[in-house]
């Protein structure tokens, strides 16, 4: 019996500890995390300067095809569908080497973006342990928090340290 009243104190002793939570909209923190819009920026920069490359080289085989077509009629056929394998094997050499060029922009952009989202949640685990927060929950779409009052949304507190950090550097 005094083994069962001590558990039972014990037990009230720690279920009167207030546990402090808190959550942080997602969405908003990285859509208005400077560092992140920067990265969109750059990578949207290189995307639209890799796009007018593509469309620069595709124009210049298109002259280089045409102006096969026109040599083709004074040609042997042999010698005629020689010269077409060299310009197809081209095409597909110039086509090969844009998409590996897009896949690397794309495989640099996703690294850049896991190592901001590594940084954000280290921040966020900085923030919990240094305000004494039991629990930082994720909100805005596709979060964990259906409802949490605006007192425990710690958005703005983390989003201006990322903010101010970023800044810094």
């Amino acid at each position: 019996m005094k083994n069962l009243l001590l558990v039972v104190f014990v037990f009230g002793i720690f279920s009167c500890e207030q546990t402090k939570m808190g959550y942080v909209d997602n969405v908003r923190l990285m859509n208005e995390y400077q560092e992140k819009i920067d990265i969109e920026t750059k990578y949207q920069s290189k995307t639209e300067a890799l796009a007018k490359k593509r469309d620069s080289i595709s124009q210049a085989f298109q002259i280089e095809a045409q102006a096969f077509q026109v040599k083709s009629k004074g040609l042997s056929q042999e010698k005629a569908q020689e010269e077409y394998g060299v310009l197809q094997q081209k095409g597909q050499f110039i086509g090969q080497q844009l998409q590996q060029e897009e896949q690397q922009l794309q495989q640099q952009g996703q690294t850049e973006m896991d190592s901001l989202i590594s940084k954000v949640r280290k921040q966020v685990k900085n923030y919990g342990k240094t305000n004494g927060y039991s629990y930082i929950l994720t909100g805005g779409d596709g979060g964990s928090v259906l409802y949490g009052s605006d007192g425990d949304n710690v958005t703005d507190d983390i989003l201006k340290i990322l903010n101010a950090n970023y800044q810094s550097n």
